[in-house]
């Protein structure tokens, strides 16, 4: 049986009386790729951010690599690369200056900073300021420090988003490789031609809840090469 990198059980989330999540469980092991699918409200985010340790469910329990944020806050950090769906950076700060800021915190060194910088495709605008960035590569960046430290697991909360076809191709590689490098993925999106592109199993959340899940072959398997646009038409009512 595969190693479970993450384990999330019985989570729910109340936000001022507000119930955004409810009674989310799910499992994800080394090496697996898994695309949380939803539309707006439906607790894809909150879900992640309670993943990354940003904030804390109201009820259940998340364990990571084997730690827990309860039991241990600093080492279940360490397991977790953490991408924001957007991050507003410092004025003035090169791409490698930024990297190298964030390595300081997680502790590696400047040969990590040149490997993620190479990685994402940057090495040769790393001296530029990110404020000149466009937004596909200011979302190479966002994914660069989140490998730092080579973490079990990586959290990405729509990543994708903005990004024109050519950026998509590039980010669904990325994953390909660190997935390849035995990292667990787990991220958001509203986009089904990313998720059927890299994902191992594909979950949809409506309202707070897991309405529908399994591996993206049986999605393919019911429909065809839109199996996944059948599902999210099918559980929401619109188009992906």
């Amino acid at each position: 049986m595969s190693e479970s990198v993450l384990s999330v059980s019985g989570v729910h989330k109340t936000i001022k009386k507000q119930a955004i999540l409810h009674g989310v469980s799910l499992e994800a092991a080394k090496g697996r790729v898994i695309a949380l699918c939803g539309g707006n409200g439906a607790g894809k985010s909150t879900l992640l951010r309670i993943i990354a340790g940003v904030s804390q469910p109201t009820e259940g329990s998340i364990q990571v690599a084997g730690q827990s944020w309860k039991s241990n806050r600093k080492r279940y950090a360490e397991q977790i690369g953490y991408m924001p769906d957007d991050y507003l950076f410092s004025h003035g700060l090169s791409a490698e200056e930024t990297l190298a800021f964030w390595a300081s915190l997680r502790r590696v060194g400047k040969e990590a900073v040149r490997q993620k910088l190479e990685l994402v495709g940057l090495s040769e605008v790393r001296r530029k300021p990110v404020t000149s960035f466009s937004k596909g590569m200011r979302q190479r960046l966002l994914f660069a420090q989140a490998l730092l430290g080579d973490p079990a697991l990586l959290v990405m909360d729509e990543p994708t988003n903005g990004l024109d076809p050519y950026w998509m191709d590039s980010f669904v590689e990325l994953v390909r490789t660190v997935k390849d490098a035995g990292h667990t993925v787990i991220f958001s999106t509203h986009q089904m031609q990313v998720a059927d592109a890299i994902a191992d199993e594909v979950i949809f959340l409506k309202e707070g809840r897991i309405v529908q899940s399994g591996p993206v072959e049986a999605y393919r398997e019911d429909s065809g090469s839109l199996g996944l646009y059948s599902a999210f038409q099918a559980l929401f009512g619109y188009e992906a």
